[in-house]
């Protein structure tokens, strides 16, 4: 039996901030939303290249101040989030010594996303 992709579920607390952070400064798009009702809270599927997350504003989904390591161009990342920009973040590429090179970004809701690809020798 083989397992298919994990899709991390990250919690949320501002509607705004989150659409702003992963849709307008990281390039994700919506795959889809979902709320129970008016005004009850935001579950919504997003996705960039191959990599999907879920946003859930819902006590009990996740737990703020989770980690996702995702793969990716992290030159070709930090030229687009430079591009973008954001009012309070500077993000760097860091050289790992196990052989990674790194960004590491802090969402508004404490959540940290590692983009990471291997150093070439």
């Amino acid at each position: 039996m083989a397992f298919g992709p994990s899709v991390p579920i990250l919690r949320s607390f501002d509607e705004a901030q989150a659409r702003d952070f992963y849709l307008r400064y990281l390039g994700f798009e919506v795959l889809f939303e979902h709320r129970f009702g008016e005004g009850m809270p935001l579950y919504m599927g997003i996705r960039r290249g191959g990599c999907e997350l879920h946003i859930s504003e819902h006590h009990g989904d996740a737990t703020p101040g989770s980690a996702v390591r995702i793969a990716t161009d992290v030159d070709a990342l930090l030229a687009a989030l430079t591009e973008r920009g954001h009012p309070r973040l500077r993000p760097g590429i860091v050289e790992q010594p196990w052989g990674a090179r790194e960004i590491m970004l802090t969402d508004p809701f404490g959540n940290r996303l590692v983009f990471w690809q291997e150093a070439q020798a």
